[in-house]
């Protein structure tokens, strides 16, 4: 028994290592049989970012307050640690259903700290409503101090955060608000439009479950999703990728991957090959530019010469035809 876990695991690292990641932690599982098809720093205790609004979404929807109930958003949610800009003005009032919705397919911070705000016993309630939950999924490298995901003190590992996005999943609501392209939600009266976060989603190709994603210096890019392709249901969790566009490209051969795709190992997903080759282009643009600037320049100089030899009745009809121009 012990020989064919060993073999297993052999087996899942060589696969792990096959595939090019950007992101300093990866964990991909298989839904239906709980297969781990890719791994990387699975286990790796980092700040999660806004990965934290899922939680917030589930204990928010287990405490079952009235979603039309309006929500005032308050000066108190303004967010006083990273300074972060919001297009959720203080003072609107918004339904808890909307408020959520801004949180999860927005990513908006004001409302996810509104919703702790509002929780049954405040925020002290609200805190010690995720720390039951986190216990009750066995989540037990994790450690959320507040709703948004704004404090690097909100922390977890690639292999806790599987198990918290199974559970998101069974929300309903968590699945449709987090995976809706865009909303046009009314705000002091008049509709706002508003897009999820996640460029993603509802793109060709793309069939996707649930989504989150987060981003603080600390943190770094992120993202939670559950993507169905070549048969297959399948979690991903990426953790601390440099930029969006590396954390787009660990998702894109995370998919290839599942689907037996060839994944492009000279495109390695730091982007620095991408980057370096636009730069050559764009020196190629440039020496192609300054040979016609040459080109032109020779140009001119012969025609410089050929006008100093032409005859001065030429030259003065050519004169008289610029001054009445």
């Amino acid at each position: 028994m012990k020989k064919l876990l060993a073999s297993v695991l052999m087996s899942l690292s060589a696969a792990a290592f096959a595939v090019p990641f950007g992101s300093k932690s990866v964990l991909v599982v298989e839904n239906e049989t709980g297969k781990v098809l890719l791994e990387k720093n699975a286990d790796a205790v980092v700040p999660i970012a806004s990965l934290t609004k899922l939680m917030t979404a589930m204990v928010v929807l287990d405490a079952n307050q009235d979603m039309d109930e309006l929500i005032e958003i308050d000066k108190r949610d303004v967010d006083r640690v990273k300074f972060s800009s919001s297009r959720v003005p203080v003072g609107a009032s918004i339904p808890r259903r909307d408020v959520l919705q801004l949180a999860l397919m927005s990513s908006d911070n004001r409302a996810a700290a509104a919703l702790a705000r509002t929780f049954p016993g405040g925020a002290a309630g609200f805190k010690e409503a995720v720390r039951r939950k986190t216990a009750a999924l066995g989540m037990t490298q994790t450690v959320i101090e507040e709703p948004t995901g704004l404090s690097p003190n909100n922390r977890s590992n690639a292999s806790d955060l599987i198990k918290m996005a199974h559970a998101a999943a069974k929300y309903p609501e968590i699945s449709r608000m987090s995976t809706e392209r865009k909303d046009i939600i009314e705000i002091n009266g008049r509709g706002v439009e508003y897009r999820n976060t996640n460029r993603l989603v509802g793109a060709d190709g793309w069939d996707i479950g649930l989504s989150k994603t987060g981003f603080t210096n600390e943190a770094g890019r992120c993202l939670i999703m559950n993507i169905k392709a070549a048969g297959k249901d399948a979690t991903l969790v990426l953790l601390n990728a440099g930029a969006s566009s590396v954390r787009i490209l660990d998702a894109l051969n995370i998919r290839r991957f599942i689907t037996g795709e060839e994944i492009p190992i000279a495109r390695a997903a730091t982007g620095t090959k991408r980057l370096k080759a636009s730069s050559k282009r764009a020196r190629i643009k440039a020496s192609a530019k300054s040979s016609r600037a040459k080109a032109v320049g020779k140009k001119k100089t012969k025609l410089k010469k050929a006008v100093k030899s032409r005859k001065p009745a030429k030259v003065v009809r050519k004169r008289k035809s610029t001054n009445k121009s």
